[in-house]
């Protein structure tokens, strides 16, 4: 079992910047970050592989959020230029294995309990 815990989360006006951070207990061979926010379903932000091999982001992601990862159990969000839209809950996922979409919640077995990011306008 993989122990995951969030920082870094909190309330920022738009176009303001935010670093989450994700400590697990455990190396696994990709990380990454989910979303979720009200009445919506979890969505993936971005995922990393193989200790920083590759990269993904969502489309909404590119070109404001970097993920990164230091050593083998610490990954990192950095978000800017956030907007209002980006509030949500932000989880941080793990998983021993590389098949499956990594944008869809359901191919990742391991969760954080979540860090809460307020962007107001």
């Amino acid at each position: 079992q993989v122990q995951m815990v969030e920082s870094g989360g909190g309330s920022v006006q738009a176009g303001g910047s935010l670093r989450l951070s994700c400590a697990a207990s455990l190396y696994t061979y990709r990380m990454g970050w989910f979303r979720q926010a009200p009445g919506k379903e979890r969505e993936g932000v971005a995922a990393i592989y193989g200790g920083g091999g590759n990269t993904y982001y969502a489309d909404f992601a590119k070109g404001r959020f970097t993920i990164s990862q230091d050593g083998a159990k610490m990954v990192y969000l950095q978000m800017n230029s956030l907007k209002s839209e980006d509030t949500a809950m932000y989880y941080c996922a793990a998983d021993p294995g590389w098949h499956g979409d990594w944008s869809q919640a359901g191919t990742w077995n391991y969760w954080g309990q979540g860090t809460q990011v307020t962007v107001s306008s």
